[in-house]
């Protein structure tokens, strides 16, 4: 697909990430003025509460500061914004005159939580990563757990924990069992990690098991993800149960929500399975995306370094059969549910996509601008990009981004 041009100059230009091809979903306020519900456009932002009156839809959908009733409206729905909204914002539209006014400039507004999230699975579906975690602690032979090739390991992680970018994380505390010390103590994490993802935001719920292609057509859309990981709280705790407080402190997600119908032609096929999965994780097509990604690292008093390069398309199970396998139980699904992909890394140092890998678990420091890192530092500050590269055209994610904060003090410390 090429660039569809729109009368707002800036959607058009090289390298802008919110073209017409785009029309991503979040919230943002301005000064006084309450959250509302806004699409990015070029660098600009519409007032979706202000034009709802010229979009057709039935009911108000705009009313409250999150996308949630839009989500749980379903794929009719979202079809029918979509296409009026191409309509209303092309070149030559001849509505222009009512909808420049409630445009609103990016550069002035604060961003919030896109949508409500219900709860939030996080999945580890990233074969690479897998493996190379693994390897570290259970050695290259056994280095995928037995079940890893037949279906999408996941855990289920706290809704409460999601921020949206640019907000601070603070350093945790926790149990932690330091190597030859004989018990555990309670301290603040020395190895504190980044994880990038790419998560799905399911939009229609279901209350059965549900197809591959049933899911695919749940998901509203995808943002990108930083699942915070305390790795030293995580390696006394994750036997047996999986982790816990180490994925707790934190889960950063970008603050626009992009579409799966803005994505839809960057659809490519994943590596082919090791093991043939069982038939209702088959997909009937190619379900992963070709959506470029990278992480920067910035030091508190230092430039950004550039540490991973990575594609989404490594993933070895997609979000469509992450869904799917959720719900095969029979488990609930909810409008708003967010599912984590599982770190995306790649074959190579520079792919990887979590400190834990690119240090290779500390013993290998990684160079970056007047430094190096092993795991984070306080006053680090992580920031993931995605886009995915069209004929002539960029589909943007916005930054995903958070600084660390030196922990508190002991909370449990007596006067």
């Amino acid at each position: 697909m090429v660039l569809i041009r729109s009368w707002l100059r800036s959607a058009n230009a090289s390298g802008c990430p919110f073209p017409l091809n785009n029309l991503p979903c979040g919230v943002f306020s301005v000064g006084d003025v309450a959250p509302r519900c806004g699409v990015a456009i070029g660098d600009m932002i519409l007032d979706m509460a202000a034009v709802e009156g010229l979009l057709g839809l039935a009911g108000p959908l705009f009313d409250a500061p999150s996308w949630n009733a839009v989500m749980a409206a379903g794929p009719d729905v979202w079809a029918g914004l979509r296409a009026r909204l191409l309509e209303l914002l092309a070149e030559g539209a001849v509505e222009q005159p009512m909808i420049a006014p409630h445009l609103v400039p990016q550069a002035g507004a604060r961003l919030h939580l896109p949508f409500r999230v219900a709860e939030y699975t996080d999945f580890y579906a990233g074969r690479h990563h897998a493996q190379n975690v693994g390897t570290m602690f259970r050695g290259a032979e056994h280095a995928l757990p037995p079940n890893w090739l037949h279906m999408p390991i996941g855990y289920n992680g706290r809704a409460s924990s999601v921020v949206v970018s640019g907000e601070e994380v603070r350093r945790p505390w926790g149990q932690v069992k330091p190597a030859g010390e004989d018990a555990p103590r309670f301290a603040p994490s020395a190895r504190f990690d980044f994880e990038l993802e790419l998560a799905a935001v399911v939009g229609t719920p279901s209350d059965r098991p549900v197809t591959v292609a049933e899911a695919d057509a749940m998901i509203f859309g995808y943002v990108l993800l930083n699942d915070w990981s305390a790795r030293d709280i995580q390696a006394w705790e994750y036997q047996p149960l999986g982790p816990f407080q180490a994925k707790a402190t934190a889960t950063t997600i970008s603050p626009w929500i992009v579409t799966r119908a803005a994505l839809q032609p960057f659809r490519v096929p994943g590596p082919p399975p090791d093991q043939p999965l069982l038939p209702y994780l088959a997909e009937p097509g190619p379900m992963k995306y070709d959506i470029a990604l990278e992480v920067a690292l910035t030091p508190e008093a230092g430039p950004e370094t550039v540490i991973c390069s990575t594609n989404s398309s490594q993933l070895y199970y997609s979000a469509a059969q992450q869904l799917a396998h959720h719900a095969s139980s029979g488990c609930p699904m909810n409008s708003g549910d967010l599912l984590g992909s599982g770190t995306i890394s790649g074959p190579l140092r520079d792919s990887r996509g979590s400190l834990l890998e690119l240090s290779w678990g500390g013993r290998d420091p990684l160079p970056i601008k007047g430094g190096t890192r092993c795991f984070l530092e306080d006053g680090d500050c992580v920031t993931l990009r995605g886009a995915a590269q069209g004929d002539g055209y960029l589909i943007g994610f916005g930054e995903c981004s958070g600084r660390l904060l030196p922990a508190l003090p002991d909370p449990y410390a007596r006067p």
